[in-house]
């Protein structure tokens, strides 16, 4: 499982470096350049979440004595 989280954050680090070179900065909120930077967003969000998912998991190891 830890692995599995390993790859999985690796791969919203990925997309969201991947999606910052498709926002046109002279105009950041406008056409495709919006749905980067949702993008970069979403992808932030799922890294965080499986950062807190990785921690939570260590964190309950070291309480079942494990």
């Amino acid at each position: 499982m830890k692995i599995f989280i390993r790859i999985t954050m690796a791969l919203a680090l990925v997309m969201a470096i991947f999606n910052a070179t498709k926002i046109d900065f002279e105009a950041p909120l406008e056409g495709d350049s919006s749905v980067a930077v949702i993008g970069i967003l979403a992808s932030l969000s799922a890294f965080l979440l499986l950062l807190i998912l990785l921690l939570s998991k260590k964190i309950a190891s070291k309480i079942n004595g494990n």
